[in-house]
């Protein structure tokens, strides 16, 4: 499934609209495509990949199927044995304070993490810090705007996150997984690349949706239409060299 393609497009988008009954498709794949897509700019074999916040261990899995010596981090034992699934080599751990040297990794990797975190900026610091000089940087985040912001409750999340709650609880007779402030915040695509191309120690490579099938890159140009269109925002970092001052 060629990246960007309406057939890759489709495909994720039927596993998503089946996640809760068959997540293992739903993660397998979604695994193999964000592999492919790092494959793109960093061969896996031989190489070393933190996966942040990686959950239940799909990606983790999929990087060392092609080759890479891979390490997953979860900060929620829920989260790492999700599914009775056991992940070899996985750490039980904070993303804001990873318990690896500078410059570890070949390729740090964050899928769909940063929306649940307070604070985006620091999260985003200790994966540079643990990339090697010239490694790979990849993060990708639902943006609040976007038609799936509200996670299960999205698309009512438009019309306030209390008011979504509500009506998720009415529908299904149980709380929403999520909370707005808690464990889902409101990350935006406009001032997180100020963000980025404001930093001194990353060169941004690409920014574009991770999962639309055309002008992938052009939709995260156009201010204000990005928040809606983008869906999912796609970051490509490399680290920067380190600089000899003198």
């Amino acid at each position: 499934m060629r990246d960007p393609s309406f057939r890759r497009s489709v495909s994720l988008f039927r596993a998503f609209m089946n996640e809760q009954s068959n997540p293992e498709h739903c993660y397998q794949l979604l695994a193999r495509d964000a592999a492919s897509q790092v494959e793109r700019y960093e061969p896996l074999r031989g190489a070393t990949v933190l996966d942040i916040g990686g959950g239940s261990g799909h990606f983790t899995e999929e990087f060392r199927r092609r080759g890479a010596r891979s390490y997953l981090f979860e900060p929620d034992p829920q989260e790492l044995g999700a599914g009775g699934r056991k992940t070899a080599g996985s750490v039980l751990a904070d993303g804001y304070l990873l318990p690896v040297a500078d410059g570890t990794a070949d390729v740090t990797f964050s899928s769909n993490v940063l929306e649940h975190v307070s604070d985006p900026q620091t999260f985003l610091s200790e994966m540079v810090r643990v990339t090697r000089p010239g490694g790979l940087i990849y993060v990708s985040f639902t943006n609040w705007y976007s038609p799936w912001g509200g996670h299960e409750t999205a698309p009512w999340h438009y019309f306030g996150a209390a008011r979504a709650r509500a009506r998720y609880r009415r529908k299904t007779g149980r709380p929403a997984k999520h909370t707005l402030g808690e464990n889902l915040f409101a990350v935006h695509i406009g001032p997180t690349l100020r963000h980025v191309r404001a930093r001194d120690d990353v060169e941004l490579v690409t920014a574009r949706s991770r999962y639309w099938p055309f002008l992938a890159s052009a939709i995260t140009r156009v201010p204000g239409v990005r928040e809606f269109a983008t869906w999912n925002l796609l970051l490509i970092l490399r680290r920067c060299p380190h600089v000899d001052e003198h």
